[in-house]
């Protein structure tokens, strides 16, 4: 009671905004964008969906913070391999290779959310499907530069076409992330990265 003799207010629930976070980028990795109703998402970050929406603002906001928070955490292995790398093909080589723990690892959705996260979205969610299609294909324009790069430096024969190799890794990054959700385990992806590394000039 307060000194007023009226019942004192009950302070706001605190919580922990990075682990709610963390939480909703799970759900979002595991479920995909539409499967995932705001309900559930507030239940399983333990607030109330007026909270939810209070401190991320609506479910594409949200999911707007969760791509970016993958993109620094759980899905900057990729293109940090390409720029520790001294060439092209040891980045993307890296990167692959990684990809296979990282798409398998234990504890976690297995796969990649940006490739996952908005498959079969209805015209309703198209922005959505624009936001990850974007960011896959400016990811792929990363790697393309770096290839064109080595081949203008000689690290890489004169006849190589950056945009294919480029897509070939593309390609092979989504087919790896599709193959980890259906089961397919490290070692099965790492098989398939040391194979595909032959096509490379």
């Amino acid at each position: 009671m307060s000194s007023s003799g009226r019942p004192a207010r009950g302070r706001p629930r605190s919580f922990d905004k990075d682990r709610a976070l963390d939480v909703a980028l799970r759900a979002f990795w595991e479920r995909g964008f539409e499967a995932t109703p705001v309900a559930a998402l507030a239940q399983e970050m333990g607030i109330g969906v007026p909270s939810l929406y209070a401190a991320f603002g609506d479910k594409r906001a949200l999911f707007t913070k969760v791509v970016t928070t993958y993109g620094r955490t759980y899905g900057a292995f990729a293109l940090r391999a390409l720029e520790e790398e001294a060439t092209a093909r040891a980045g993307v080589a890296r990167m692959l290779r990684e990809a296979a723990g990282e798409y398998t690892a234990p504890g976690r959705p297995h796969g990649c959310l940006l490739i996952s996260a908005a498959t079969n979205c209805t015209p309703g969610s198209a922005d959505v499907e624009q936001l990850l299609r974007g960011i896959r294909r400016a990811n792929q324009a990363v790697i393309e530069r770096r290839i064109a790069a080595d081949v203008d430096a000689g690290a890489l024969p004169p006849g190589t076409d950056p945009a294919t190799l480029a897509r070939l890794t593309g390609t092979v990054l989504q087919g790896m992330s599709q193959q980890a959700r259906d089961g397919a385990s490290r070692a099965d992806l790492e098989a398939v990265v040391e194979l595909v590394l032959r096509a490379w000039p």
